[in-house]
């Protein structure tokens, strides 16, 4: 028996620390005349809290579940059914040939920049080609995060590190009701990626490396790459179950893998060569197909020039607009290869001996 470790979670809050967590939500004075309503709300939810009522609405999970008799998330299974009808209609040869186009930029015209970016821009130029080829394209632009209200994509809690069977497919950690940590938009997206049969990642460079809007999907479709789609096999999260269950032997399944994909990295100053790496060696890992040389693409677009007059910049380079749309015909290309059965994976017999 392997030991899970304990001693690093912080003590649960106080009740006064509590509400004025609670509070900051309230701070502008037109809550004040609903007062004695949210403090009976307070009360409810430092109730929860105090309980852990993470997923308050259940339903045994029935026959096909390690345990029928579990009482899995209602949430949970919804998406879980979606994501099954979902693939029913990738895989179906009669259905049209679906690309989802990931903008992966945080910014937009709607939040505090005041201006488009112009990732959003590639995205669209990406779109139009696409469009024209006859494929059904799905715009995700994850933007949205920083303009929306209420919109999230709640941090990855590192499950698979404790062992992969502890990591659910689709994602279990969220949402957790006892904590306020709801609304997660992972839940549409995992149906948006399996839907498609083709991905295109387009995004800018911050810091060198990817915006956090981007990074923190990537980091959730960890459970597309091994995850276990029966939650009732480790009763929730319980890692000892899921150990166990690790060390007899686990098959770490490739949720996503068989579709194809194209990447655009932009930069102005650095870092566009490892965003590129980074993005398509986790792609590759995760069992998807490049659709070529020309569907890997960074380039700067005003190398070290004023960010005042970035779209101007953009403007005046048709090469690097040209290359955007190579991208998507490229990508267009192998999802016809794909769905005839003609595209070219000669290493896709092999075994992997260490698979992780």
């Amino acid at each position: 028996m392997v030991t899970v470790r304990k001693g690093q979670a912080p003590a649960t809050l106080k009740r006064d620390e509590f509400h004025l967590v609670f509070h900051r939500s309230f701070m502008d004075p037109a809550f004040d005349a609903v007062g004695t309503e949210l403090a009976a709300i307070e009360e409810i939810a430092w109730d929860n809290y105090q309980k852990g009522r993470k997923t308050p609405v259940t339903a045994k999970a029935g026959p096909g579940f390690a345990d029928p008799d579990y009482d899995l998330s209602v949430e949970w299974r919804a998406t879980r059914d979606r994501l099954i009808e979902a693939e029913k209609r990738q895989k179906d040869a009669a259905s049209p040939s679906r690309v989802l186009l990931i903008n992966g930029s945080a910014r937009n015209d709607g939040t505090c920049p005041g201006e488009i970016s112009k990732t959003f821009r590639m995205t669209k130029l990406a779109q139009d080609v696409l469009d024209a080829a006859g494929m059904q394209t799905d715009l995700l632009d994850l933007s949205l995060l920083t303009s929306d209200y209420d919109r999230h994509i709640h941090p990855c809690k590192g499950c698979v590190s404790t062992a992969m069977p502890l990591c659910h497919w689709p994602c279990s950690c969220y949402p957790n009701h006892g904590e306020r940590q709801t609304n997660d938009w992972m839940a549409d997206i995992y149906e948006k990626w399996v839907s498609a049969h083709a991905i295109v990642i387009l995004t800018p460079v911050y810091w060198y490396s990817m915006p956090s809007v981007l990074k923190l999907m990537i980091d959730r479709l960890v459970c597309a790459d091994g995850g276990n789609p029966d939650p009732t096999s480790t009763h929730g999260k319980k890692p000892e179950l899921a150990k166990e269950i690790e060390l007899a032997g686990w098959n770490y399944p490739k949720h996503l893998a068989g579709r194809v994909y194209g990447v655009v990295v932009h930069g102005d100053v650095a870092g566009i060569e490892g965003t590129r790496r980074g993005l398509s060696d986790w792609l590759d890992w995760m069992g998807l197909a490049d659709a070529g040389s020309m569907a890997r693409l960074d380039r700067y677009v005003g190398y070290f020039e004023s960010y005042a007059e970035s779209h101007e910049v953009l403007d005046r380079d048709t090469n690097v607009q040209e290359e955007v749309r190579n991208v998507a015909r490229a990508v267009a290309h192998a999802v016809g290869e794909l769905r005839s059965g003609r595209l070219s994976q000669p290493d896709r017999s092999l075994k992997e001996p260490r698979p992780k």
